[in-house]
């Protein structure tokens, strides 16, 4: 099989109500940009019909493909090791549940032809309760202030990235990837288009309160080992406090005032001190470790359909 020019890759988990619609609304928009493509939905354990449709389809059009991991691996890693199964010279990221309108699809083609290698998607405003609004920003805040690379705000993935691009992700070899963040992490030029998120087509969001402090956190943690050296930065300033003390103890003493209280404080913010210097140093030794042991597989695999080697190519 030639290589197609776009690979479209459609997480689900559950949606049944909506994967046979996004299928159908992809291809035309593919069809309308005129480019050779393949469709990839990976399935993270649905418990619903997911499958049985998505199966159907791939018996209809052999440009339907399908993944079914054994079991949920989560919202990062499912939808990564897609993007890493696509074949295509681009790859577009789209959610099943219509969040991401289809209709931005030629937008991304025509960027990508124009020599864009990352084209993302930024939402102007989004809809969401004040609980789910105030972590969104504390996150972008925590990355801004901590990541070792800045993040695109308002992107959630929804994009086009070329084969380069994600063979480039790949070499990091993260086992909790934040593929969002690890676009910028190679360092290709970002390109962004505002829109606005429309509401979930059918069926119910998975990304409950917890499901996106999950997120958040994980995504954090991927992208920002700074953050693993504040115990240090915490020591350091514990250490300097000592020091303040020791001089209020020697002030105290030249003038003949009880300088146990001084002392004691000192003794206390000094070993504080220590603890969190100690606690950085381990901080850092485990990113080290981290970034020489990273080999976890992102899923595990139940079946493929309509991949070449199941049509004997």
């Amino acid at each position: 099989m030639s290589r197609p020019d776009i690979s479209v890759i459609i997480p689900c988990y559950n949606e049944e109500e909506n994967a046979e619609a996004i299928c159908t609304a992809a291809i035309a928009q593919l069809e309308q940009a005129d480019v050779s493509f393949n469709i990839i939905f990976i399935d993270n354990a649905s418990e619903d019909r997911t499958v049985e449709i998505i199966k159907g389809m791939c018996a209809r059009d052999p440009r339907v493909r399908l993944i079914v991991n054994s079991r949920n691996f989560g919202q990062m890693r499912s939808p990564t090791h897609a993007i890493y199964q696509a074949d295509g010279r681009a790859v577009i990221g789209l959610a099943a549940d219509f969040q991401d309108p289809p209709e931005m699809i030629p937008l991304f083609i025509a960027r990508w032809r124009a020599g864009a290698d990352i084209v993302l998607a930024t939402r102007r405003q989004e809809k969401a309760g004040f609980l789910h609004t105030q972590l969104r920003r504390l996150s972008y805040w925590l990355s801004e202030k901590f990541s070792d690379y800045r993040t695109v705000p308002q992107a959630t993935g929804f994009g086009l990235y070329t084969a380069r691009v994600v063979a480039a992700t790949r070499q990091l070899s993260e086992p909790e990837p934040f593929f969002r963040g690890m676009l910028v992490e190679t360092g290709f030029r970002v390109e962004t288009i505002p829109y606005d998120r429309p509401a979930r087509a059918a069926g119910v969001s998975k990304n409950d309160f917890f499901a996106l402090f999950d997120f958040a956190m994980s995504a954090l943690a991927g992208s920002s080992r700074k953050l693993l050296r504040v115990p240090m930065y915490l020591g350091a300033l514990g250490l300097l406090l000592a020091v303040l003390m020791l001089c209020g103890a020697t002030i105290a003493l030249l003038s003949g005032r009880p300088i146990a209280g001084w002392l004691i404080a000192s003794v206390v913010q000094f070993e504080f001190a220590l603890l969190f210097g100690f606690l950085g140093l381990l901080g850092d030794n485990l990113r080290i470790v981290s970034e020489r042991t990273r080999r976890t597989p992102l899923v595990i695999e139940r079946e493929r359909v309509n991949f070449p080697q199941d049509l004997g190519i």
